[in-house]
């Protein structure tokens, strides 16, 4: 649908790289619109304060995901030795930067006009792959290849997304701007790193959970947050891709494609957390917060006094006194940076 050139995507998805490709290169964008391959219908636009604000629907999701990651970090730091704790910390913020960059640049705050556009719509791209590419390595961290958290884990982790950030920027620029054999009527290479190679990198990451839970853990309900957050992408992808265009004549320009697409992709990523809170547990001897759930009473021995075994032993009120005097439980956590097998 557009591996040569992006006219047939861009034609129906409003997405910002579409004012850089097409006939005109970026030093033709002189005023908006006079360059690129024109959106067939997009959202209308607002003025508040003389200033116009595009995308206001797509803005006002990226704005809530900047809560939802803040929600999901803190959530994340505070389960203190759970598996991949620090590795999909990194998932998040760059999720979260390329959030913000989605912002000013979904939402015209750097102008289509100005010089630097082509190099923020690179960066867009770029943090697209690099958090995808983070998360395709973060599905290998639970198979313990190697130890979470430690230097070589996170070391891997961010040369792979800054190779995926490189590449991809790189790529995106020297499309804009006619560099080397790339150019806006040259877009193989674009199309290859940011939708091809993205698209193996996700279905990597589902397949390799997939196996995951299905070899290793004993509960098979991880299974159904995989499946929402495969249903929210795809949905998304759809709904941008494909029906985009009536979406945006049904709501009379209120809303588009664009805003479906960024609402699921939040819900995608919150599915993303979601598995990974359900499939791992934190050992409670070194956490702060205890959850009464997460321990298991394996035997209760003899009183230490002598005492029969129980919960209370024989005080003032006999066998169903409610004086505790001092049998113990076994009580058992989790292994240290486990899996909840």
């Amino acid at each position: 649908m557009g591996f040569n050139n992006l006219d047939y995507i861009c034609q129906r998805v409003p997405v910002p790289l579409c004012s850089l490709v097409g006939p005109y290169g970026p030093s033709d964008v002189t005023i908006l619109g006079s360059a690129g391959v024109a959106t067939r219908c997009y959202a209308r636009s607002i003025d508040v304060a003389n200033t116009v604000i595009f995308q206001v629907g797509a803005a006002m999701i990226n704005i809530g995901a900047l809560a939802m990651v803040a929600m999901m970090i803190f959530n994340v730091r505070s389960k203190y030795t759970a598996v991949g704790r620090k590795e999909l910390t990194t998932f998040l913020g760059l999720y979260g930067i390329l959030t913000v960059v989605s912002l000013l640049v979904d939402c015209g705050v750097v102008p289509p006009a100005s010089p630097a556009y082509p190099y923020f719509v690179a960066i867009q791209n770029g943090l697209t792959s690099a958090t995808v590419w983070c998360l395709v390595v973060n599905g290998f961290v639970g198979f313990q290849l190697y130890e979470d958290g430690t230097f070589l884990s996170l070391f891997l982790l961010r040369l792979i997304s800054i190779i995926g950030f490189l590449i991809t920027f790189v790529v995106s620029i020297f499309t804009f701007e006619s560099w080397g054999s790339l150019g806006p009527r040259s877009t193989s290479g674009l199309f290859v790193v940011l939708y091809v190679i993205n698209a193996l990198c996700l279905v990597i990451y589902v397949f390799s959970q997939v196996v995951l839970v299905i070899n290793t853990l004993y509960d098979r309900w991880p299974l159904v947050d995989i499946g929402f957050g495969v249903f929210f992408f795809v949905a998304g992808q759809i709904l941008l891709y494909v029906f985009s265009p009536t979406l945006c004549d049904r709501l009379e320009h209120y809303l588009d494609g664009l805003f479906f697409a960024t609402l699921c992709n939040l819900f995608g990523v919150m599915m993303i957390y979601k598995y990974w809170d359900s499939i791992t547990r934190e050992d409670l001897e070194f956490s702060v917060g205890v959850k009464n759930n997460m321990w298991d009473a394996k035997e209760v021995p003899d009183g230490i006094d002598g005492h029969r075994s129980g919960l209370y032993g024989a005080g003032p009120y006999g066998d169903s006194g409610s004086e505790f005097t001092g049998s113990y439980y076994a009580l058992q956590g989790n292994r240290n940076s486990s899996l909840h097998y």
